[in-house]
């Protein structure tokens, strides 16, 4: 069975700084894949990459079968490949409901939109009673569930999350971390991108550890939880 998202030798360079170095993975329908690593270590551009906000300097990325290297982000999106970017980036001027509408603005039928929106409030129900507050006043952690709900009007294939649990209390990482695994279990692949490395570990099928832009460590996320140069260098303790 083809993968649903196939990276090949991708390249990232900003300037003469090689954040990316030739990096390919396979992202199988169904799956949570994480990418963890130091500060630096070319996650976020990895996933920036993807999604087209920045140019691949080199490789390929296919999706769905499709060649969509380079496009732009706005064409990603129809395609079925959403981010959730690092920091949240949601519209702090407008409502809740309205940075939801705009997150399906691909999306023609309106009453399947609406329907979309219910299904979130229904992920988040904490954010079904602030449907008309500024989203500019809700909490970190409500913040991030807004953030993730806007991508998911989209209808994406693929949703990839870039620090979803960054400077959230323990309970709501946990929170955060239980509405990823119910969003594959409903039929989203993700892609996620976390430094919590144990959190990511657990809840993943498959996780890479990059180093410096390359693969450093590749595999089964239950065998890497059990590595002692993965345990030493991301997990310490329990």
């Amino acid at each position: 069975m083809a993968a649903l998202l196939e990276v090949r030798d991708l390249e990232v360079r900003y300037g003469s700084i090689e954040a990316v170095c030739g990096l390919s993975f396979t992202v199988q329908a169904g799956q949570v894949v994480s990418i963890i690593g130091a500060n630096g270590a070319g996650k976020s551009s990895t996933l920036l990459a993807l999604s087209g906000l920045v140019r691949p300097s080199g490789g390929s990325v296919v999706f769905q079968g499709e060649d969509i290297t380079g496009l732009r982000a706005d064409r990603i999106v129809r395609s079925g490949l959403v981010q959730v970017p690092e920091g949240r980036a949601i519209l702090n001027p407008l409502t809740v409901d309205e940075n939801l509408e705009l997150g399906g603005w691909i999306r023609k039928d309106q009453r399947a939109v609406r329907a979309s929106m219910e299904q979130v409030y229904a992920l988040f129900p904490g954010l079904a009673g602030r449907r008309r507050q500024l989203a500019g006043s809700l909490s970190g952690g409500e913040q991030q569930m807004l953030a993730i709900g806007r991508a998911l009007m989209a209808e994406p294939r693929l949703l990839l999350l870039d620090e979803p649990s960054m400077g959230l209390a323990p309970l709501l990482v946990k929170t955060i971390f239980d509405t990823i695994a119910a969003i594959t279990r409903a039929g989203t692949t993700v892609l996620l991108v976390e430094q919590n490395a144990r959190q990511a570990l657990r809840i993943s099928d498959q996780t890479i550890v990059l180093a410096h832009g390359r693969i450093f460590r590749e595999g089964p996320s239950a065998e890497l939880l059990a590595d002692p140069v993965i345990i030493e260098a991301f997990l310490g303790k329990a």
